[in-house]
């Protein structure tokens, strides 16, 4: 059994893919890539992934960047300047740099194609763990890759058990009882069950551990034959499948220490904004508050949160609510919300059901309701924002199901 800071730890080079435009976040990703969207109030969805790594001991880490990164380098720079170069150690931003030819990134697997460099020999890497910036999780890469060198496998694929109702929704994986993969279907109609649990089957979760060698003879030899190699899921896994190289699924093992798996791409708004209001019940889904599992993000030198009351009605309250440090409650109230950090939510004002991001000034008597409010915005006195949806899809973007999405910056326009 391997331990923390063991040689396979040492000969592994992560790769984190950061690069999605996430356009069906749009507005939040207006100005940023989809990585780094705030996350329940002060952290970016980057953050769950590095954090995993963190707490894997996993410290050689290159994220490859594309759309819109500057708020993302930003943020690397500021919150993930914490290990020593010196010691081999480091989180390094990797921009598209058309090595190889004139493409930018065109897929996953291209992605790292472009990069092979970071990996060209056993004395940079033995194993090549591949990630996904967008996805919200706890898992243990340490014993992804114990598993990985026990099967001496090409390539481990981590996979969650879903119920295969509700599988026809991703790619599925097909394994044999000793869940080698025999086959990688995309968004089949009739998933195929796991031999030890038929209820359920194998979904892919986007998180890979290649053997290096393997991983450069796959690319050179797709490219000899001319094979498309950009996606992993649709080009390299059915080619390593076909030609006979030992690939294993890894069943999810959940550090989130839940009666059920939690593992979520929060794509849609209608998704996220789901996700975040689930943080304020009693027993969330996701535990953020496992001291054993620590998740790392920004923080900025603000004081606490306070609420502040006045005479008469003018009372500061929060309920069932989350609040970053910086936040003023002066007289509003604040329910079943996340405010970011240095929100301020004056006197009379209403809020409910809502995520308001940093910096956002709550005018008086202002009332907002089943809104995701972007950095910076001044809400102005008296602003109703989710009462009417008729009238402010006339101004901010809509979801279906009636969320009111205000863009960072955006001035309002006056009612």
């Amino acid at each position: 059994m391997a331990i923390h800071g063991s040689s396979l730890l040492r000969d592994t080079i992560t790769m984190l893919l950061a690069g999605g435009q996430g356009e069906r976040l749009y507005p939040l990703t207006k100005v940023r890539s989809k990585p780094a969207v705030i996350f329940s109030g002060r952290y970016r969805i980057i953050d769950f992934a590095l954090s995993n790594c963190l707490n894997s001991e996993l410290r050689r880490i290159y994220v490859l960047t594309q759309y819109k990164s500057d708020s993302l380098n930003q943020h690397l720079f500021e919150t993930w300047s914490i290990f020593n170069p010196e010691l081999g150690e480091f989180v390094y931003s990797i921009p598209p740099q058309r090595k190889l030819n004139n493409d930018w990134y065109l897929g996953t697997a291209n992605a790292i194609y472009q990069n092979m460099n970071l990996f060209s020999s056993e004395r940079k890497a033995k194993q090549v763990l591949i990630l996904s910036g967008d996805h919200i999780y706890k898992m243990d890469y340490l014993k992804l890759l114990q598993y990985h060198v026990d099967n001496k496998a090409h390539l481990s694929m981590a996979c969650i058990e879903v119920p295969k109702d509700e599988a026809t929704r991703f790619g599925i994986v097909s394994v044999n009882a000793e869940y080698k993969v025999d086959s990688f279907i995309e968004k089949p109609k009739n998933p195929p069950g796991i031999p030890d649990n038929p209820d359920f089957a194998f979904v892919n979760m986007g998180i890979y551990v290649f053997d290096a060698n393997t991983l450069r003879e796959i690319f050179k030899e797709m490219e000899e034959k001319h094979i498309p190699s950009n996606d992993f899921g649709q080009d390299v896994i059915p080619y390593m499948v076909m030609t006979g190289r030992n690939v294993y699924a890894y069943k999810f093992v959940d550090e989130n220490k839940k009666s059920r798996p939690y593992w979520k791409d929060i794509g849609t708004i209608d998704s996220y904004f789901s996700a975040s209001m689930n943080l304020l019940s009693v027993n969330p889904d996701f535990n953020m508050y496992d001291a054993n599992w620590p998740i790392r993000g920004f923080r900025y030198q603000f004081p606490p949160a306070k609420t502040v009351s006045h005479e008469g009605e003018r009372v500061g309250r929060s309920l069932n609510s989350l609040l970053c440090d910086g936040c003023i409650i002066s007289g509003g109230l604040v329910e079943r919300s996340i405010l970011g950090p240095n929100v301020k939510v004056n006197s009379f004002s209403y809020v409910t059901d809502s995520i308001i991001m940093d910096n956002c000034n709550i005018g008086r008597h202002a009332r907002i309701r089943r809104a995701i409010i972007d950095k910076n915005v001044n809400v102005p006195e008296g602003y109703e924002i989710g009462f009417d949806l008729e009238s402010d899809k006339k101004k901010f973007t809509v979801t279906e199901s009636g969320i009111v999405v205000i863009g960072k910056n955006e001035i309002l326009p006056k009612k």
